[in-house]
């Protein structure tokens, strides 16, 4: 994904908040006059240390750290040998550096995240390191099921990691105590999976040393008393080790964890046969329509198959923190486990044989069962069978029993979801999905019962009492979400709808119900009561979008009523506010408005985010953080939110940013960059909508186009690029044609201001950004001097199943996939493109080979192209050598291309009218598509349920 991160997230994991972000060989480059690097370079070896580097997260706090050095010779680009000079005849070979402009901002010092204690009076700096480097990611990984897998730690591989671990007392003014370090792991150690128990007395979490050793390099538990900061091994024994390829240990209850631990009989990985068996073989005699897209790391063979097991299987161990441990169950792949409210059973999931070569793990045969906490099998929930066949069209789901869960507002009570449609959108039905209770132990020849029926796709429940509980459900088709409430409790109380909205009208949001934590570590609605009123009330926590920007605030909802009364808003002139968590939760009993505290943060364009208390009822505000400004260089650049129209009328807008000090009337037009990310929408009046808020902290994360401001550049940010599809017009059809009506109206905006260069504007994006970006310099050259494309996809038959939003296939949409893909436009594409992608993308769809071939199809061509491949990078980049070395080729490009550009965009517009009088594709009239938001491909994907699209951030 993304680096750059806009919201505050707040993790809920069994008794945790959290507020929380996410060898070396040289790069590898191809030019049109250069060529390909030849093979020896790719294994090329350059001695490196550890690197020291920062991505910015708004919701982090600062900690004393010392800065690192930031003149070009800290981490692993310390060796004279790892940065080659600056000689344009020498452009391969070495990892280089950006200018110091931007280097000083990448390199600034790390931030780390908070955790509030479940009792609301302890917070935990969670410390974390620098941009991890190369070496790190050139470690042996398994790719298997869809999974990479470190051996050596038995873990994912590439994950994150804390440094240390610090608490600090809250006190009722929002001052914070000295800070008590949690002492007594080795120096060195790599922290995870950080959890409070319920009581908030202790802090479990996961620890591995980088070793030689392998057995030294597995995950071991450990256990910290906060009130004394002292940490020790959770188990005695230092034989038994964390397996983390899928779940990792939970809390049953204050004093035992449940742990998944690798079988202490495992013995040495297996070995992979010199000599096959037999051929591969796949084989559809009995004709399934199997459809699925384009799935990367899956298993191969027999052998792969193995070492999944080998690596994911699991011994399930009780353990108490006076050292008590006993085995559950038999060792078998786990993937999740989760204990009832009351701390009587546990929830587990198990995956199984037969696997597959074609589907990742997610949709292997799945299996629920029961089990009390002491380790005794209750009963088996299902046992689901392997699902290749989930169609692909969206809101189509998995068969069977799915969203097994506990209710969080009863002791020990199930319950799930089952489609009725068996799994596929494209079937009318009605209901479409029913909604299932029971208890984990039900009375002999009791059956479950039916809860709610749906005639939309089911998306969740939030719980509250058995007067109460709000149930979700969606289409993506048509974007229609309804929220229903619903007693659960009384059986003679009909169900009635609440909230029945287009899902892409953020303006009509009404907001989501703020949750309280309960004594049993889950999360309810919060009621509220007010003195003296007998009525039902709920707080619902909104973004607050308006034409002029989200305004966030908190209404107090009379759930029967429905009247409401606005009790916090954000101020809307200087700063933006949002409501992060509920701070008075931490007791039981009614929630009185008198004695409401909330935890909100307060942001403006020049001041980074800090975090207060508000109390009810004056409404006094404690700050509670003094977050520094983490790039003082560039703390008066100036942001403005700007709103501008496409020919076709849809209002469109983008957010501004300008360098510190810029006068347009003085200074005159600047060299410009353009990074956006295409969006589908059903209407124009929702694709016309206002997002995000002009008073935002600029937060500039490690690859991020903000950056270029310290160059000197404007930055057009996110523009809206909607590609809209109303009613039963079938999706991406017009795509070209209103991708680049969308560009036209951006460029002309920003030109007309007089604040952009007419021939110096470049255009970018990540992943279907630089689908977009491809696109734009083939269909639009009269717009861009030059693109930066990164990990993008730009021959659509290579995904014939589907791809981003469009669920028909090649074959039933033939020339939308011709014509959207890049590739087959690559003679049309003349201005300079620089393509960037990771050697080991892992993204549905964006296989590296797809640069690589849309590379020798430019040069087939004589365009002016650049290909750089980053070892051992996936989809997003992460190591601080492939980082600096994107930030210095985007410059190199940017400055040689863009800066320096002298072209008369006149020949430009003149080319494009000849384009469209010989009838260009993109503006051939088309019927208009109907698809989803923004997203790479594989964040439609999980567990084999087509979700709705994430949003992106640029």
């Amino acid at each position: 994904m993304n680096q750059m991160v806009r919201g505050l997230h707040k993790v809920c994991h069994r008794g945790v908040s959290l507020l929380t972000p996410s060898s070396l060989s040289p790069p590898i480059f191809l030019c049109l006059k250069l060529g390909r690097v030849p093979g020896h370079l790719r294994t090329h070896s350059i001695k490196t240390t550890t690197a020291m580097t920062a991505s910015r997260l708004h919701h982090l706090v600062p900690i004393h750290s010392v800065s690192s050095k930031n003149d070009g010779t800290n981490g692993s680009l310390s060796s004279s040998n790892a940065v080659a000079t600056e000689d344009e005849d020498n452009l391969e070979g070495r990892y280089r550096l950006p200018p110091p402009e931007i280097r000083e901002i990448v390199d600034a010092p790390p931030l780390p995240a908070l955790s509030f204690s479940p009792q609301r009076d302890k917070i935990l700096f969670l410390k974390r390191r620098a941009l991890p480097p190369l070496e790190e990611l050139a470690r042996p990984e398994e790719k298997l099921a869809g999974l990479r897998i470190d051996g050596k730690c038995n873990t994912r591989s590439r994950m994150s990691f804390y440094t240390g671990i610090g608490i600090h007392q809250l006190f009722p003014d929002g001052k914070l105590g000295q800070e008590i370090e949690i002492q007594g792991f080795p120096d060195g150690a790599k922290l995870n999976f950080v959890t409070w128990s319920q009581d908030g007395k202790h802090l479990a979490f996961s620890i591995r040393i980088d070793a030689e050793d392998s057995s030294s390099s597995k995950l071991r538990v450990w256990v910290a008393d906060v009130d004394t900061g002292k940490a020790r091994p959770l188990f005695q024994s230092p034989d038994i080790y964390l397996n983390a390829i899928f779940d990792n240990f939970v809390w049953v209850n204050n004093s035992t964890l449940l742990v998944c631990t690798i079988p202490l009989l495992r013995g040495d990985p297996p070995k992979k046969p010199l000599v096959p068996l037999g051929p591969k073989m796949q084989s559809n005699e009995k004709r399934d329509i199997i459809q699925v897209r384009t799935f990367q790391d899956l298993l191969k063979d027999e052998y792969d198959e193995d070492l999944f097991d080998y690596y994911a299987t699991t011994q399930l161990v009780l353990v108490s923190l006076d050292g008590t441990v006993k085995e559950i169950g038999p060792p078998a792949v786990y993937t999740s486990l989760d204990p009832s409210p009351d701390e009587k059973y546990i929830l587990i999931s198990s995956i199984h044989r037969p696997y597959s070569f074609i589907v990742p793990c997610g949709r292997f045969p799945r299996q629920v069962g029961v089990w009390t906490t002491d380790g005794i099998f209750v009963r088996e929930l299902c046992d689901l069978p392997l699902a290749e066949d989930i169609p692909i069209a969206f809101n189509s789901v998995r068969k069977g029993m799915r969203s097994i869960n506990w209710r969080s507002d009863k002791p020990s009570t199930l319950y799930w979801a089952e489609t009725q449609d068996g799994g596929d959108a494209k079937v009318e039905v009605t209901p479409r999905d029913i909604i299932y209770t029971q208890q984990a132990e039900p009375v002999q020849g009791e059956g479950p019962e039916i809860l709610h029926k749906l005639d939309l796709r089911y998306g969740g429940i939030s719980w509250c009492d058995d007067s109460l509980a709000l149930v979700y459900e969606s289409w993506y088709k048509t974007r229609r979400t309804r929220t229903w409430v619903i007693s659960p409790g009384s059986k003679d109380v009909a169900p009635r709808i609440l909230f029945d909205r287009s899902s892409e009208d953020v303006y009509s949001d009404p907001g989501s119900p703020m949750m309280r934590r309960t004594s049993t570590g889950t999360y309810v609605i919060a009621k509220i009561k007010k003195e003296n009123d007998e009525g039902t009330y709920i707080l619902l926590n909104g973004n607050g979008a308006t034409p002029e920007g989200n305004i966030p605030f908190l209404d107090l909802f009379d759930i029967n009523t429905g009247s409401k009364e606005r009790i916090w808003e954000s101020d809307k002139e200087k700063y933006y506010e949002t409501t992060v968590a509920l701070m008075s939760d931490q007791t039981e009993g009614d929630l009185y408005l008198n004695q409401l505290k909330i935890l909100t943060s307060k942001e403006s364009k020049t001041e980074n985010t800090q975090y207060y208390i508000q109390s009810w009822p004056d409404k006094k505000s404690c700050q509670i953080t003094d977050f520094p400004h983490p790039y003082p260089q560039l703390a008066s650049l100036q942001k403005e939110l700007i709103k501008y129209q496409r020919k076709d009328g849809v209002q469109l807008s983008a957010t501004l940013y300008l360098p510190p000090g810029y006068d347009p009337s003085k200074d005159g037009p600047l060299p410009c960059l353009f990074w956006s990310y295409p969006g589908e929408f059903k209407s124009k009046d929702a694709a016309g909508q206002v997002r995000g808020s002009p008073n935002e902290f600029p937060r500039i994360g490690s690859t991020s186009v903000l950056l270029w401001l310290a160059r000197g550049f404007a930055i057009l940010g996110g523009p809206t690029t909607p590609i809209i599809g109303e009613g039963d017009e079938e999706a991406n059809d017009r795509f070209v044609e209103q991708l680049v009506a969308c560009a036209e109206a951006a460029v002309e905006e920003v030109v007309r201001r007089g604040v952009a260069h007419p021939s110096k504007i470049a255009v970018g994006g990540h992943s279907y950004g630089a689908f977009m970006t491809a696109n734009l310099l083939a269909h639009a050259p009269h717009l861009f001097c030059c693109g930066i494309a990164r990990s993008g996809a730009y021959n659509r038959t290579l995904t014939p199943f589907g791809f981003q939003n469009e669920d028909r296939t090649l074959w039933e949409a033939t020339s939308t996939y011709v014509e959207m893909s890049p590739f087959m436009s690559a003679n049309k594409l003349k201005k300079p493109i620089l393509l960037v992608h990771g050697e080991e993308d892992n993204n549905s769809g964006t296989l590296t080979m797809q640069s690589d071939r849309f590379f020798n199809a430019l040069k087939g061509h004589g365009a002016l192209c650049r290909l750089v491949i980053l070892p051992f990078e996936s989809h997003g980049y992460a190591a601080r050598e492939s980082i600096m070395h994107v930030l210095w080729e985007t410059d190199r490009w940017l400055q040689k291309y863009c800066v320096s550009n002298t072209a008369d965009r006149s020949t430009d517009l003149k080319v494009s009218k000849d384009d469209e009088s010989k009838g260009a594709p993109h503006l051939q009239n088309k019927t208009v598509a109907a698809s989803g938001g923004g997203g790479t491909e594989a964040d439609f994907e999980h567990d084999g349920c087509h979700l709705a699209p994430r949003s992106s951030l640029w």
